[in-house]
């Protein structure tokens, strides 16, 4: 019977030893370990996901330890180990769901084939599953923008941390957010005041690419004035990276549409390729009669929706563009442009301009 029980005792001290053992003694990772750790795994799949990338000793001993420590439920998501850890400390991280976040940066002017790129090379999954819900989830701007073809223009530019658990319809409704939220501290979305459309007086500033809409009989409601507030911006952004001079090529852009004259935005033409899947890397003059309805070359007026997203320096001077009567504008090879009055004065211009870069 003593013999008995010193083996009982013996078992059970030697159990506990391994347990003990099992659940303090940390685990270094092999370099940088992620795991994923989806929704509705239980106890015993998570042990075995953590077992197989060698961050536990043991699948009994964690999943022992959770239901003998009473903890609450382990959250899941990507989790990234690179650092020594035990049990415990394990499991304390998944309590608080200690997520890993991908880095997302969206510059001003990425097209929403650059925005799929950029979710992509972030690991968050394939660049085609997001674009097809840019082209396809306008829902989320049906009240800005009803009849807009994409969610162009509305992806905000803004640097994201998004996980590996979010959807690409998630990912792209953070950055419809990020628009909105922007697009109200400006002014954008909110309608102009009853009495001055009644008054059949510009809205939002006196911009003249507004004009159109006492025209055609716009109502002034936000979805007829934000879509094209948000291509004039879209076209800025394009345009110029000078935040200083995005108000007068608002300018020559509003005096052009006020003058009937065609945009002749390079930019328009560019994202026209993009969208047929045949622009090589750079505009040759037989471009310039691209077939669509996004070359400003051959047709006149903005084009149907935003070449690219705009951010909030190109949204503020398409809202509130300068006071010019300038008509054309070329680079000067400093980063900057010139701006001309006359077709005659932008000939220099371009002649000034050539010649620097022969220069450089």
């Amino acid at each position: 019977m003593k013999k008995l029980i010193w083996l009982i005792v013996v078992g059970v001290v030697a159990v506990s030893g391994w347990f003990v053992w099992a659940v303090l003694t940390p685990v270094e990772p092999a370099g940088q370990t992620f795991v994923l750790l989806r929704p509705g795994f239980s106890t015993h799949r998570i042990a075995a996901e953590l077992k197989n990338a060698r961050l536990i000793r043991s699948e009994k001993a964690f999943v022992l330890w959770h239901y003998v420590h009473r903890a609450r439920l382990l959250k899941a998501g990507e989790y990234l180990f690179d650092k020594p850890a035990n049990i415990i400390d394990i499991q304390k991280r998944l309590r608080r769901g200690d997520v890993y976040f991908h880095t997302v940066v969206v510059p001003e002017g990425y097209t929403m084939f650059d925005v799929a790129r950029a979710i992509e090379a972030a690991g968050l999954g394939p660049a085609d599953n997001f674009l097809k819900i840019a082209q396809s989830d306008t829902d989320m701007i049906s009240d800005i923008a009803p009849h807009a073809p994409s969610l162009e223009g509305y992806l905000f530019p803004e640097t994201y941390e998004f996980t590996r658990l979010m959807t690409m319809r998630e990912m792209a409704a953070a950055m419809v957010k990020q628009f909105r939220q922007v697009a109200r501290e400006i002014g954008l979305i909110c309608p102009p005041s009853t009495s001055l459309v009644e008054e059949g007086k510009v809205p939002l500033g006196g911009a003249p690419h507004m004009r159109e809409f006492k025209r055609t009989g716009d109502t002034g409601t936000p979805e007829f004035y934000v879509p094209r507030l948000v291509t004039m911006a879209s076209i800025i952004e394009k345009e110029t990276a000078v935040p200083e001079e995005r108000p007068l090529v608002a300018s020559v852009y509003d005096n052009r549409l006020a003058s009937g004259m065609a945009l002749d935005a390079d930019p328009s033409i560019i994202y026209a390729e993009l969208l047929a899947g045949t622009y090589q890397g750079a505009l040759h003059h037989a471009d310039m009669s691209f077939h669509s309805p996004y070359n400003t070359y051959r047709n006149t007026g903005l084009p149907p929706g935003p070449i690219g997203n705009p951010g909030r320096s190109s949204l503020e001077a398409a809202l509130h563009p300068a006071q010019s009567d300038y008509f054309y504008f070329v680079a000067d090879a400093q980063g900057h442009h010139r701006f001309a009055r006359s077709f005659e004065e932008h000939n220099k211009n371009v002649t000034a301009y050539r010649k620097a870069m022969r220069g450089h």
